[in-house]
């Protein structure tokens, strides 16, 4: 049984990293894809983990394969397309935080008669995102592997992930990533997607609120400040990790990589029989994650393995 498996996209990340000599900034070609870097956030952890998706027939989709590989990520469904790798341009301010700008390809060309309904049924978790729901065909194969899992009996976990430059309009995208709630077990969401999701400002009624929808567990990331957490009707705070921060691309992506892996590593049930006190050391784990991953530059090469946080 797979662990954890991820669909959406895998892209690469021109991330700014300074400039030249003559003031001309300096990208480097860093592999992402928030699906993709929860996979390897997790399987750096010790989670099995595999990915669903697509990149091109180019060498930067050669380069997503080997980053998978190399991280030990099941990339047998990640498939090919004559479309090109998809390309995020990440630009990063004085404080680590981060604006992108897509040059969208291959990522979106995934269809739902290319998923293998066998492969996602021996899962603990199938987890998605929303920039997948952008775009077509991708969208409906992405809620169609969750539709699936749901009926195997696997859990589902989304990240709303809102990225206002994929979408037509605010309206669109709230639309839409608020109709993917119905098929999550599990949410992660960031204390600026709370209104688009659920209407409120306030962070403990909005999770009341995606509970009332029927998510299980919700985990809102709150920066430096830690995590808030509803866990069948109780909400707790879970402090975070002081660090100086580099770079804040892939913390996210890390914290709920860290979070699933905790989850599956309890047995085949990741749910049951779960306890706030043991939640609140799986979210102050993943914290700790997060942190390391932003005292460092870019997503992936940032995530820290289950060594370095055991020895912190």
């Amino acid at each position: 049984m797979t662990d954890i498996i991820t669909i959406g996209e895998i892209l690469i990340d021109l991330t700014q990293t300074g400039t030249n000599e003559h003031g001309v900034p300096v990208l480097a070609a860093n592999p992402g894809g928030a699906p993709a870097n929860v996979a390897v956030a997790a399987a750096k952890l010790g989670a099995r983990t595999a990915f669903i998706g697509m990149a091109g027939a180019d060498g930067f989709g050669s380069y997503l394969r080997r980053v998978l590989r190399d991280n030990n990520v099941d990339d047998t469904y990640l498939l090919t397309s004559d479309a090109p790798t998809t390309m995020a341009i990440v630009s990063v301010d004085e404080a680590g935080e981060r604006d992108f700008r897509f040059v969208r390809g291959a990522d979106a060309q995934l269809c739902a008669d290319e998923l293998d309904a066998s492969m996602l049924a021996h899962a603990k978790f199938l987890h998605f995102g929303s920039v997948s729901l952008t775009a077509e065909p991708a969208r409906s194969a992405t809620l169609a592997a969750a539709q699936m899992a749901r009926q195997a009996g696997v859990l589902v976990s989304y990240d709303p992930n809102y990225r206002a430059a994929l979408w037509p309009d605010e309206e669109g995208a709230v639309r839409e990533m608020r109709a993917a709630v119905q098929c999550a077990d599990v949410i992660k969401l960031s204390d600026e997607e709370v209104k688009l999701l659920t209407g409120t400002d306030d962070p403990e009624e909005g999770c009341r609120r995606l509970e009332a929808q029927g998510v299980r567990l919700i985990l809102l990331t709150l920066g430096g400040e830690g995590a808030l957490c509803r866990w069948k009707g109780e909400t707790i705070r879970v402090p975070g990790v002081a660090t100086k921060v580099a770079d804040t691309n892939g913390a996210g992506d890390t914290f709920f990589g860290a979070v699933l892996s905790r989850l599956a590593a309890r047995g085949d049930a990741p749910l049951e029989g779960l306890h706030l006190e043991a939640l609140r050391g799986i979210v102050a784990f993943a914290n700790r994650a997060a942190a390391l991953t932003c005292s460092r530059s870019g997503a992936i090469p940032a995530m820290p393995t289950l060594a370095e946080l055991e020895q912190n």
